[in-house]
C-alpha cells in the first residue's frame, strides 16, 4: 500500500463483531458500506485494533481471517491504516481482566511480531497498546513505569521484523504528565511519533485554547528530551453529536453537544491542530455512532449515525479534507 500522505483520520472499531458491541460490523457488507463512507469524507487513514485474543486465541495458533478481509478492505480504497497491537489474552495477562498487562513481555512480543510480519507489506504504522496510562485500559497503573518496559522491548523486536515499520507510543489520555512519565522512564529512543488523545467540550469556555495549547508544550517536552525531530499524531480527538430531541446521558466531559455543535467543533479542532507544524496527524474518534455500547454520549461521536445516515460532522469532516 502506497502511503497516504493526508493528515486526516479515523478511529474506527470495523473489527467489532461481537454481543458487546452490538455486531457493529456482522458482515462483508457492512464493512464496504463503512469503507466507502470513508472513502467519500475524504479519511486518508483510520486507526483501528489488531486485538491480540481474537487474533491468538491460543498460545502459537494465529488466525488472522477476520483481519485480512479489513486490511484487503482498505487497501483496495487507498485508506492507510494505524495498527493497534493491544490488550490482554486470558492465557496469557497478568490478571483475569482484558485490560491487564501480560504476565510476560515475551508473550506479547511474540504476537506483535506475529501481526507485522503478517501486514509488512500493507500496514507500516503500529501503535503498541492503548491509553497505558488509563486504568481503563492499564489495570496496573504505576506511572507508565511497566507499559515502558513492554515498549522497549516491542520496539526492539518489530524494527527487527520490519526495519521500515514505524512506531507509535499508546496513545496518552493523561496530558501532559504522561508525556513527562514516558521520558522519564526512558521510552524517549522506543518511539518514532508521539502519539497523544485530546477531547474538550465545545461547551466549555476556553476549550479551544486548552486543545491547541497541549501539542505545543508536549513539543517542549520532546525538545527538552532530544525529540525535536519527531511528529506528533492526535490519534483521538472528538466530541458527541447528539439530535436534538433524544434523551442521552452525558459523555465523561460534561453536557453533549447536539450534531450542529459537533460540526463545527469539528471544524475548529481540525483547523487548530493542524496549524502546529509539528502535528502530522488528526484521527477523528469515531466514524460511526455506537449502539447503547457506552450508553452515554460516548455512543454519539460518530461522523455518520448507527444507520449510517449522514451527521452534520460528516460534511464538516469532508470539506475540511478536501480542501
Amino acid at each position: 500500500m502506497k502511503e497516504n500522505n493526508s493528515p486526516f483520520g479515523v478511529l474506527e472499531f470495523l473489527n467489532w463483531d461481537h454481543p458487546w458491541n452490538n455486531y457493529k460490523y456482522s458482515c462483508k457488507e457492512d464493512l464496504e458500506k463503512v469503507i466507502a463512507l470513508m472513502k467519500d469524507a475524504g479519511a486518508g487513514w483510520v486507526r483501528m485494533d489488531f486485538l491480540w485474543h481474537e487474533i491468538e486465541p491460543i498460545e502459537g495458533k494465529f488466525n488472522f481471517d477476520k483481519y485480512d478481509q479489513i486490511v484487503e478492505l482498505l487497501d483496495k480504497n487507498n485508506i492507510s491504516l494505524l495498527g493497534l497491537l493491544n490488550y490482554s489474552v486470558d492465557w496469557a495477562a497478568s490478571c483475569k481482566e482484558w485490560n491487564c498487562p501480560p504476565k510476560d513481555n515475551q508473550l506479547f512480543v511474540n504476537y506483535a511480531q506475529a501481526v507485522v510480519s503478517r501486514y509488512k507489506d500493507k500496514i507500516k504504522y503500529w501503535e503498541v497498546w492503548n491509553e497505558p496510562d488509563s486504568s481503563t485500559y492499564w489495570a496496573q497503573q504505576d506511572g507508565l513505569k511497566s507499559y515502558a518496559a513492554l515498549l522497549k522491548e516491542v520496539y526492539a523486536a518489530l524494527k527487527k521484523t520490519d526495519p521500515d515499520c514505524q512506531i507509535l507510543n499508546g496513545g496518552l489520555a493523561g496530558g501532559l504528565a504522561s508525556v513527562n512519565n514516558l521520558y522519564d522512564n526512558g521510552a524517549g529512543g522506543y518511539f518514532d511519533i508521539l502519539n497523544i488523545h485530546i477531547f474538550d467540550s465545545p461547551l466549555h469556555p476556553g476549550a479551544i485554547s486548552r486543545v491547541a495549547a497541549y501539542p505545543k508544550l508536549a513539543y517542549k517536552v520532546m525538545s527538552r528530551n532530544g525529540d525535536a525531530h519527531k511528529k506528533i499524531w492526535v490519534t483521538e480527538t472528538g466530541c458527541p453529536g447528539v439530535k436534538t430531541g433524544l434523551k442521552v446521558n452525558n459523555w465523561w466531559i460534561g453536557d453533549n453537544p447536539d450534531e450542529e455543535q459537533q460540526a463545527e467543533w469539528l471544524k475548529i479542532v481540525f483547523r487548530e491542530l493542524l496549524k502546529e507544524e509539528h502535528i502530522e496527524r488528526v484521527f477523528w474518534a469515531f466514524f460511526r455512532d455506537c449502539n447503547k455500547h457506552w450508553d452515554n454520549g460516548v455512543d454519539y461521536l460518530g461522523l455518520v449515525r448507527w444507520d449510517y445516515s449522514l451527521k452534520p460532522a460528516f460534511s464538516a469532516y469532508r470539506k475540511a479534507a478536501k480542501m
